[in-house]
């Protein structure tokens, strides 16, 4: 198989909520297989440090802001990464928060926060992305899912709500804009350690718990996100859209270890 097909040189790519967490390694894996960058954040300074690092790979990189709560800063942002670049090939939506409580004490606001962001601005994102990819017949939309858009977890209602919304928004987009040579594809990652869920790996029964359900028996580091959103955002996934890749080390299998019966 020809290396080629996973080669992003010349291509320009949107990450979104890349201060921190899984959206710096989607991009770092992007800029390595060839992919100039647009960062965003809804505090640009704090990209400087992230934009230098991706430029130093030898691409080029803007940081953008953006708040995807914003109708507005969406449009902005999506406008100035085509001026930087001319044509945005990749979009990974990656920009996300969560709000995590028993269901008895979420809020209206903690509700909105949530979905506002996850599912909304996801959608609004790639509207406003997508017209570009569009006009040049070519696109490659890789929205950011979760393990919870297709497993429910107690304390996540909001959270697992708009996963799984995003997870039925990639399958209604993917059709929409599939003749307009657009794929659209959701990468589910599942338990990783990053900024939102930290607290829970300070407890070790916890981690322990979560290990025994995971069929390769660890969380998820950072880097196996890698091959997933560049084959993505690669030819080799031309014929691949509106697809859910489930990246979790086999959580979802929901298997969990059987007890053995002593031999009589």
């Amino acid at each position: 198989m020809s290396d080629a097909l996973f080669d992003l040189t010349g291509q320009a790519a949107i990450v979104t909520g890349t201060s921190r967490g899984l959206g710096q390694y989607f991009a770092r894996a992007l800029a390595k297989a060839g992919a100039d960058l647009a960062l965003t954040s809804r505090n640009r300074q704090s990209l400087t440090k992230f934009e230098a690092e991706i430029k130093a790979l030898g691409r080029r990189a803007v940081s953008l802001e953006l708040d995807v709560r914003d109708p507005q800063s969406i449009q902005r942002m999506a406008a100035d990464a085509e001026s930087a670049f001319g044509q945005i090939h990749i979009l990974v939506n990656n920009a996300g928060c969560n709000v995590r409580k028993p269901a008895l004490e979420v809020t209206w606001d903690d509700w909105n926060l949530v979905l506002d962001t996850n599912l909304r601005g996801t959608f609004f994102v790639a509207q406003a992305v997508a017209r570009g990819m569009i006009a040049h017949n070519y696109g490659r939309i890789i929205n950011i899912g979760s393990v919870t858009s297709v497993f429910g977890y107690a304390g996540l209602a909001p959270y697992g709500a708009s996963r799984g919304g995003v997870r039925q928004l990639t399958m209604s987009l993917a059709d929409d804009w599939g003749k307009h040579g657009v794929t659209v594809n959701c990468l589910a990652p599942g338990w990783f350690k990053t900024g939102q869920n930290k607290v829970l790996y300070e407890d070790q029964e916890w981690v322990e718990y979560l290990v025994e359900r995971i069929p390769v028996k660890r969380p998820g580091a950072p880097h196996d996100l890698d091959g997933a959103v560049v084959f993505l955002a690669s030819e080799a996934s031309r014929y691949v859209t509106g697809q859910t890749l489930l990246v979790d080390g086999g959580i979802s299998t929901g298997s969990t270890r059987a007890t053995v019966a002593p031999k009589s």
